[in-house]
């Protein structure tokens, strides 16, 4: 059976894990405890050299990075795998893919370090975050969330048109990183907010739920943090992201 090596504290781990949940392909989960450093042992190294999750091995045959995996599994799928998760259409499987090569720096990247700031800084540089970096680091993601909207989403049901796809699935999980925090982005954004309820109804609330459990509880991460062993080496990683 594949495997899939997953922490769903991350974003892309929770893509691949929902998808392949979504659509009925069967894995087997392979725990790689992010903040106990699982990432680092010997055991990982022989898996990835890369040292990050998400990793799926099928057979003999390993591939890294999740936008990567979501489309190994809907083309080797493709018999069972709704066409509209990555259309078979040209302009519509670019709309898809102009989408993900957009969120990479966007969204993903403006939503990470708002969640790294709220959820890790205080442990990693034993201070509270820096008024004008937080307000900063928001403002970026406020405007990555107008993008999403006006440019992508703008009056549609999902992303590109009346349903879900991998678009979208990348999109929410990117966006629940900063909630599970407490900071509520959707907010005064009625059509975010409609728009999270289709693509909960499409996946499953049960499912989706599942797949943010770990996010919405993410308060336990720093005392976790305190107690691991490779607490310096990721100090010594995140105070350069930081500064």
């Amino acid at each position: 059976m594949m495997e899939l090596y997953l922490d769903l504290h991350s974003q892309p781990c929770r893509s691949v894990f929902l998808f392949a949940k979504a659509v009925g392909i069967p894995f087997e989960f392979k725990l790689v405890d992010l903040a106990a450093g699982h990432q680092y042992s010997e055991e990982f190294e022989k898996i990835s050299l890369m040292r990050k999750v998400p990793v799926m091995k099928d057979g003999s045959f390993v591939l890294t990075e999740s936008v990567a995996i979501l489309k190994y599994l809907v083309q080797k799928h493709s018999s069972s795998v709704a066409d509209h998760w990555y259309p078979a259409d040209l302009q519509q499987r670019s709309r898809v893919n102009e989408y993900l090569s957009w969120q990479h720096m966007n969204l993903r990247a403006h939503g990470s370090k708002v969640f790294l700031l709220r959820a890790l800084y205080s442990v990693i540089m034993g201070c509270e975050v820096p008024k004008e970096k937080m307000d900063s680091a928001v403002e970026d993601l406020n405007l990555s969330l107008k993008m999403l909207e006006e440019k992508f989403l703008q009056n549609k049901p999902f992303i590109i048109g009346d349903k879900i796809s991998l678009a979208d699935l990348v999109a929410i999980v990117e966006i629940m990183q900063p909630v599970g925090t407490g900071l509520d982005v959707f907010e005064s954004r009625p059509k975010l907010t409609a728009w999270r309820e289709r693509v909960k109804k499409a996946l499953g609330e049960k499912l989706f739920d599942e797949g943010h459990e770990e996010i919405m509880t993410v308060g336990s991460l720093p005392q976790k943090l305190q107690n691991n062993s490779e607490l310096e080496m990721l100090k010594q990683k995140y105070q350069k992201f930081f500064r």
